[in-house]
């Protein structure tokens, strides 16, 4: 059976744009001709269907140059050749198959979902012990660097009256809580009232915080608490987390390159909040030392309540990143104590501390 008419059988050879007329000869194989001249013989069994409009049957042939298509038009001739090509559908999507890859496209997004929620953060509790400190100490670094970017902030170094009480309230924290001194502080002038604990053993607290807070103790409560994370290496273990979920959305996504990993986690050190878990954590290792050192633990929650005000009216509690300063206040209300040892600070000192930054900033 042939069939002659342009309008009924178009043969692109896959080597060019060109299409050509082509006159079509069932035989033991498909011969294609054009101008008389055969192009290409197809075999039966390697010719397949391509996506084509209705009406119209597109076929390519496995040993043909990838390109190469064939189009009928011809209902009858295309019947005709339909019936000599026993796998003419072997790779042809059809309504099953196109289900089959939505099917297999949504388990894979449902997989990465769970990963992302329960394995990276195992993951992440896994690898953070295991991470040499030395490398640690080289994250804390470019942390600091992020934080000069970020923060703007200017170093509070020219009271030497106000960097002795700093020096001592940390000492003695530091004691309590079993560090040596790899353990760094300082003080840094900025208008947020914060304080950071930097991989590799730095603590940072704004001078904005000193400023909000009435006594020795809420500050000493503040710098326990990020001893704590520190002790827990929450912010190896944030970093990890976060880096390995950015991985997974990139994958999800397309970005296979792992770039938008390193921008997300780099940021992630100075800038991502702890999970709720470890802000709890942290706050049970500050009242921890706060009571060895014979201090109230109540101080530090009166100084967050004080910072953020109410925070229960401001939005769903479920996905705060943080516990409610209330419910820390209340936490921390319970476990207070009177005061047994002595004071942190004398009452010079604590005037010191709270002028670190007013006589200047280099």
């Amino acid at each position: 059976m042939t069939a002659t008419d342009s309008e009924g059988v178009l043969y692109f050879d896959g080597t060019s744009n060109r299409r050509h007329a082509a006159t079509l000869a069932l035989a033991d194989s498909l011969e294609i001709a054009v101008d008389g001249k055969t192009m290409a013989r197809w075999p039966y069994a390697e010719i397949r269907r391509a996506d084509s409009a209705p009406g119209t049957l597109r076929l390519s042939c496995q040993s043909a140059p990838a390109l190469a298509r064939l189009v009928i038009r011809d209902a009858a001739l295309a019947a005709e050749l339909s019936s000599r090509t026993s796998n003419l559908d072997e790779h042809h999507l059809g309504r099953r198959g196109v289900a089959r890859i939505v099917g297999w496209s949504l388990a894979a997004v449902v997989s990465i979902v769970l990963v992302v929620l329960y394995g990276v953060p195992l993951a992440a509790d896994r690898l953070a012990p295991l991470v040499p400190e030395s490398f640690e100490r080289r994250l804390g670094e470019m942390a600091e660097k992020q934080v000069n970017i970020v923060f703007r902030e200017k170093a509070c170094n020219a009271s030497p009256a106000g960097q002795a009480a700093f020096d001592k309230l940390v000492t003695a924290l530091r004691s309590a809580a079993g560090f040596d001194t790899s353990v760094q502080s300082a003080v840094l002038s900025s208008p947020i009232p914060n304080a950071l604990a930097l991989p590799g053993g730095k603590i940072v607290v704004f001078d904005s915080l000193i400023a909000k807070a009435r006594n020795p103790d809420e500050i000493a409560g503040v710098i326990a608490h990020e001893l704590g994370h520190l002790r827990h290496r929450d912010n190896m273990r944030s970093l990890i987390y976060n880096g390995g979920t950015s991985f997974l959305i990139g994958l999800l996504f397309g970005d296979i390159t792992g770039s938008s990993a390193v921008i997300f986690a780099s940021r992630t050190l100075v800038t991502s909040s702890y999970s709720r878990e470890a802000e709890t954590a942290a706050d049970t290792f500050s009242i921890e030392i706060m009571k060895k050192l014979g201090r109230p633990p109540k101080a530090m929650g009166e100084l967050m309540l004080r910072v953020t005000g109410k925070e229960g009216g401001k939005g769903l509690t479920i996905i705060s990143t943080h516990p409610l300063s209330e419910d820390r206040l209340a936490r921390m209300s319970r476990e207070d104590q009177t005061p047994k040892g002595p004071p942190l600070l004398t009452d010079a000192e604590w005037q010191a501390l709270k002028g670190i930054c007013a006589n200047g900033k280099v």
